[in-house]
């Protein structure tokens, strides 16, 4: 007899409204300078939105996030896979990607404010410098998993090294590439709020900014629930993206868990 299992969907939403009822629960009894609850949260939600504010922020904050996310996929994949395949570069650059993601972005912010000033360019910059390096060292490691047996069928074929790196290596490294690239989506949200507060206040940064400064604590969660739900629905994004690119992944996947 097969075991009945809840969806996940199912699980998901229970699990979601069980939070929402417990944090309106313990919410409402604190002081509404010191923390919120979803009801209030709600209501400034509505508020923000009926004003115009909430979607001229989310523009001005949108613009510099996707296009600094979609510059570290366009440098961050080719990236990663020519330092995981050829080891003269491994050597050459993996010292600097491995620092790269280590380095505390923040104390370069004035830096790149002098180099860019305190517009568009320099929000798109962080966005960019904080999430290449998640994708480049995945897609890195995905390379460097590929069995040896693959390449060598290929070298047997008298297959090139571009036509090895397009046919067979970067097909098996797509799980890495895909993982990193959802890593990357919370380091771009986190750049984002980050370029807002210390370059030109604007966009969501600027509502979080001007509701704590009043201290309006329930206004100051709608950016963090928004810029939260977003991240979330990005990763389900990608996630449908790689189930149509890597199908058998999937089912590879759905195999080894239960």
């Amino acid at each position: 007899m097969t075991k009945r299992q809840l969806p996940a969907w199912a699980i998901t939403t229970l699990s979601v409204l069980f939070f929402l009822l417990l944090w309106e629960a313990l919410g409402s009894l604190i002081n509404p300078i010191f923390g919120s609850y979803p009801t209030a949260i709600a209501e400034a939600f509505w508020d923000l939105l009926r004003s115009g504010q909430l979607g001229k922020a989310m523009v001005q904050s949108l613009q510099p996030f996707l296009l600094g996310y979609v510059l570290a996929i366009i440098i961050g994949v080719p990236l990663g896979l020519v330092v995981g395949r050829f080891r003269v570069l491994e050597a050459a650059l993996g010292i600097y990607v491995t620092a790269g993601y280590a380095m505390p972005l923040v104390a370069l912010v004035p830096l790149l404010v002098l180099w860019l000033g305190l517009g568009f360019a320099v929000k798109a910059a962080i966005v960019l410098l904080m999430s290449v390096f998640p994708i480049t060292i995945n897609t890195w490691l995905g390379v460097t998993a590929v069995p040896k047996s693959l390449i060598d069928v290929g070298r047997s074929f008298v297959a090139s090294d571009l036509t090895i790196l397009r046919r067979i290596i970067l097909p098996a490294t797509l799980p890495y590439i895909m993982a990193g690239i959802r890593l990357a989506v919370g380091r771009a949200v986190v750049a984002m709020v980050i370029a807002e507060f210390f370059t030109a206040i604007s966009g969501l940064g600027a509502i979080i900014i001007n509701a704590a400064n009043n201290f309006d604590t329930a206004t100051m969660f709608v950016p963090i629930v928004v810029l939260m739900v977003m991240a979330i629905g990005l990763n389900w994004l990608i996630g449908w993206v790689e189930r149509k690119v890597a199908p058998w992944q999937a089912e590879i996947a759905g195999r080894a868990r239960e």
